[in-house]
């Protein structure tokens, strides 16, 4: 091809989560190879992405979501149909989607023959309990032409599950940003989040089920008996589901904590730029969650020397060695604890940039090129 390759990178939405921080970087990355990618996503506050971009983005003006989540998925698939439908909108050699909202629009895309086919990364499965979800989810999978997945544990997982092969595109941390170096932002956030003397357990991801976090808020329970100047920072949170009824029980957890409750600071969303502060601040990361598709914040926090706390099930086991972190069985607040506390006694943060330096977003980015070349090659054959 005379032109460089022209990648439409399609995200579920603006928001930080891990899934749009990994389109994000991989579009940056194959930019930086001398290719052209293009980051779309929904985007109903108008605020467009949460971060700068070294990549033309385009942050679709949406209607805000219905509340209903079935409701809400059906609508961004939509959202992602009348921008795509337009001709000019398209011309793209590759259509890649990172979830299963944009992965619908683009099997529906192929379907009425606008586009010749599509890639789709798999992050990870959710288990709906509704079943029309649960079909969306399965179509974006099955109908993609090439799968990208970003751990061997959903590399194995698509083929036991579905039966399909997918190329393990992993994941990266950016080392100039995360790293042990303080900067004066340091300080001033602690003292914004009144952090006081710690130890200070930071657990990413928000008050959600998969995240694990009241097993978390039990397991800071037990530590607070024993550190009783400790404090639980749970950061993040910006979800498309509906998690209010887990948040309902993370409430009634938190009441009956007692007196380390006042301890537990929910931050909500934190503005990127002051992440790699908050892992710096962080004495440990407790990461015990009961699925991942990768935990991109676990290379976040070690590239940051911050030890890290995290389940004994794949994909920690996949691509972190016996001594890279604290395990846990996330079943088990008791097992959490001691982790922790194994963490903060001896902590394992002075290997963590040399872990974390094993993951590069210019090696992810390099391992995406033979899918979109066998893609390039066979839908415009």
């Amino acid at each position: 091809m005379s032109r460089p390759l022209r990648i439409a990178m399609l995200a579920h939405s603006t928001n930080p989560r891990g899934g749009v921080v990994h389109a994000m970087h991989l579009s940056e990355a194959l930019v930086a190879r001398g290719l052209s990618a293009v980051l779309h996503a929904p985007d109903a506050s108008g605020r467009g992405f949460f971060r700068a971009l070294r990549c033309e983005s385009v942050a679709l003006a949406v209607a805000a979501a219905p509340r209903d989540t079935y409701a809400m998925v059906e609508q961004r698939i939509d959202d992602y149909l009348r921008w795509f439908r337009r001709p000019e909108r398209r011309g793209f050699d590759i259509y890649h989607a990172h979830d299963g909202i944009s992965g619908n629009a683009l099997a529906t895309l192929r379907k009425q023959g606008l586009i010749a086919g599509f890639c789709r990364t798999v992050h990870h499965v959710d288990d709906f309990a509704d079943a029309r979800l649960a079909r969306l989810q399965a179509r974006s999978i099955v109908e993609a032409d090439a799968l990208m997945v970003v751990s061997e544990e959903w590399r194995r997982r698509l083929k036991a599950e579905f039966g399909l092969d997918a190329a393990l595109g992993g994941n990266g941390v950016d080392g100039a940003r995360f790293s042990p170096r303080p900067n004066a932002s340091d300080a001033a956030l602690a003292q914004l989040l009144g952090l006081g003397d710690g130890p200070v357990l930071l657990s990413v991801g928000g008050v959600e089920p998969r995240k694990n976090t009241i097993g978390i808020l039990q397991a800071f329970g037990e530590i607070a008996r024993v550190l009783p100047t400790a404090r639980l920072v749970i950061a993040g949170g910006a979800s498309l589901l509906d998690h209010s009824r887990y948040g309902e029980a993370f409430r009634d957890a938190l009441a009956s904590l007692g007196a380390p409750s006042a301890r537990v600071i929910v931050t909500g969303p934190v503005d990127d730029a002051d992440m790699p502060a908050l892992y710096r601040r962080a004495s440990v990361l407790a990461f015990a969650s009961i699925k991942e598709g990768f935990g991109l914040c676990v290379l976040e926090a070690l590239a940051c020397g911050t030890p890290v706390v995290v389940s004994r099930i794949p994909p920690f086991v996949d691509y972190l060695g016996p001594d890279d972190a604290a395990w846990c069985d996330p079943g088990d607040p008791r097992s959490i604890a001691e982790a922790t506390l194994k963490a903060l006694r001896d902590p394992n943060g002075a290997r963590g940039p040399a872990v974390a330096a094993r993951f590069s977003w210019a090696g992810v980015a390099e391992r995406h090129l033979p899918t979109y070349a066998r893609l390039t090659e066979s839908v415009h054959a």
